[in-house]
């Protein structure tokens, strides 16, 4: 019910994001920086928030984890019907496949198998909870499967005109993008008047700047089906993706350092004053 920071998160992601990093292109455009890379940096920030490691930087460093979680969540079922909305407002009606059918097959790709397998989890529960199956094992070998073959389809196409000036900078321009939205929300949800406590802020600092891949790609494959420059544009989400997790796991000590000093400030100043 925290329903403050869950608007923020949403609004944030789904509506700052996509539209400063539009300002910000409407600045590269002028540079020789390849323009469907740059396209690609749009799509990034039309995407809803990652299912799984915005709470995994979480819980490590031990914040609002069930923010994250409802935040994660909700925000991937928002992607469905929002981010195509996005592309279509940012990019352009690019896409000849009619909305109808991107809905429903996004429905039958994201929607579908998740109420498939809570129907199924009620009967064999216990089951689960005995043989524990690896299910982290196994979503990592589909997510880095999902990575590679995206790779192979982007750089194995002969007509991807792709140079190394526009990919060593889109690189360093998707490390600034999250450490500025990083600093952005740490800076707004720790303000005087925010009402967020410190473990809402680790939730907000995550769950606002990072964008899901496992979603990206068949939304962005099912939106631009056929179109020839789709393996350009999927170049950043490839790179978001991985940057977001090296860039989280290198602060996480720091930001968990912050956390726990924050906590314990706000403990002394709670505490009643001895009268002399």
């Amino acid at each position: 019910m925290h329903v403050k920071l869950h608007l923020f998160v949403q609004l944030f992601t789904l509506v700052f994001f996509p539209t400063a990093i539009w300002l910000f292109l409407q600045v590269l455009s002028l540079t020789p920086i390849n323009e469907w890379l740059l396209k690609g940096l749009q799509t990034v920030s039309c995407m809803p928030p990652p299912v799984s490691s915005a709470v995994i930087l979480t819980k490590a460093v031990g914040g609002n984890e069930a923010a994250a979680i409802f935040n994660s969540a909700f925000g991937s079922f928002l992607g469905i019907v929002v981010t195509p909305l996005l592309l279509l407002l940012f990019l352009g009606s690019s896409s000849s496949v009619p909305f109808t059918s991107i809905f429903s097959q996004l429905f039958m790709t994201v929607v579908v198998p998740l109420i498939i397998g809570q129907i199924v989890r009620r009967y064999i529960k216990d089951w689960l909870e005995r043989k524990k199956p690896p299910f982290g094992a196994i979503s990592s070998c589909v997510l880095l499967m999902i990575i590679y073959t995206t790779f192979c389809d982007t750089f194995s196409n002969p007509n991807i005109d792709l140079d190394t000036f526009s990919l060593v900078v889109i690189v360093f321009i998707i490390f600034f993008i999250q450490l500025a939205f990083m600093l952005l929300t740490f800076l707004f949800s720790t303000s005087k008047n925010s009402g967020f406590t410190p473990a809402d802020t680790v939730a907000i600092v995550f769950c606002s700047t990072h964008k899901s891949l496992t979603l990206g790609i068949p939304m962005l494959k099912i939106v631009f089906v056929g179109y020839e420059h789709l393996s350009l544009i999927s170049v950043p989400l490839l790179i978001y993706h991985p940057a977001q997790i090296l860039l989280g796991s290198v602060l996480v000590p720091t930001i968990k350092s912050w956390m726990l000093s924050r906590q314990k400030a706000l403990k002394l100043t709670r505490q009643p004053k001895i009268p002399l």
